[in-house]
């Protein structure tokens, strides 16, 4: 079955930070597959960010689980992440598990600086905040060039990946069930009665049960009947940022068999079998801001577009607990 468009807004015309290159695009079809990996415990981690405490708190999460988690990150491990030693430090350690390519990472592994960010930024965001994004990605990919063999790496890793737990399939992505940088899958769109008809058949034709992604930086877990079977979409908007207001913590989801045991989690829904959660990353926040402040001081790109979020966190409120949705505040 072919989808409908997606709900948009609409957007100024392509530029670097706005557009969406052709090579980003794949079918929902291109996840009825079989799955690459199984797990009984699974952690998938987007938007790390370049956070190395984050990494630290999330190697923290998985050693207090019972059976060890397999962990995906699932793209934008890379970001603020531009002191040589730290980029190495993130590649070094997210390449040793399974890793899918963001935006971020496709567009460090070449020169070409057309899709700027490749952020694909919606026209809610500001000028001002893509052409940041797009000096951020400048800086980083100086970073990155220092190693060609780790950019040819970078470039080459998937951008999506089929999983199974305990039974239930899995679509993990990047940004949405079409694209590397889609933003179907965020907060706002998801709450939209007109977008339910294209969600339906994203998941019908990937034939997944759940699809778990990132990207838009702002988490969402959003609910809906596929031909009468629940399933679900899990963004945890980011591992190595606050996510709501108020807060110092990142977020992972965590998909398995069981429910956690610890207190770590702030959602919990349950879909097809298997428990779906959003796990606290809660890393140093004061070492962290320090090895952010060495690299982006005030007047630089990334301050001026992240400080704020990184000391106070988003204006996005969570309901209260047990409710199982975000918000935005």
């Amino acid at each position: 079955m072919s989808l409908p468009a997606p709900v948009r807004r609409e957007q100024p015309e392509a530029r670097p930070g706005r557009s969406c290159p052709v090579s980003y695009r794949y079918p929902p079809t291109a996840f009825d597959r079989a799955p690459e990996l199984e797990a009984e415990v699974l952690y998938v981690v987007g938007g790390l960010y370049g956070n190395v405490e984050a990494l630290d708190a999330i190697e923290r999460l998985a050693a207090r689980e019972p059976v060890k988690p397999t962990v995906v990150f699932n793209g934008d491990f890379h970001w603020f992440d531009v002191d040589a030693g730290d980029f190495a430090a993130v590649s070094r350690r997210v390449l040793a598990q399974r890793a899918l390519r963001g935006n971020v990472e496709t567009e460090i592994a070449h020169d070409d600086a057309e899709a700027g960010c490749g952020c694909a930024y919606p026209a809610d965001v500001s000028d001002a905040d893509v052409s940041r994004s797009n000096e951020i990605i400048e800086r980083l990919r100086a970073t990155a060039r220092a190693d060609a063999a780790l950019r040819e790496r970078l470039g080459a890793l998937p951008m999506h990946l089929v999983a199974a737990v305990a039974g239930t399939r899995l679509g993990i992505v990047h940004g949405d069930a079409t694209s590397l940088a889609g933003w179907g899958f965020a907060h706002d769109r998801l709450a939209q009665p007109s977008h339910q008809r294209w969600l339906e058949n994203a998941f019908r034709d990937a034939r997944v049960d759940v699809f778990a992604s990132t990207h838009t930086c702002l988490p969402a877990v959003h609910r809906l009947l596929v031909d009468g079977r629940e399933a679900i979409v899990a963004n945890n908007g980011a591992a190595g940022m606050p996510n709501f207001a108020g807060t110092r913590f990142g977020l992972l989801t965590r998909i398995a068999a069981a429910p956690s045991s610890g207190q770590a989690c702030v959602l919990h829904e349950r879909v097809a079998g298997v428990h779906v959660e959003a796990l606290r990353v809660e890393y140093d926040h004061e070492r962290w801001l320090e090895r952010f402040l060495a690299s982006w001081p005030e007047g630089s790109a990334a301050h001026a577009s992240y400080f704020g979020r990184l000391v106070r966190g988003p204006a996005y409120a969570l309901h209260a607990p047990g409710t199982g949705r975000h918000i935005a505040a």
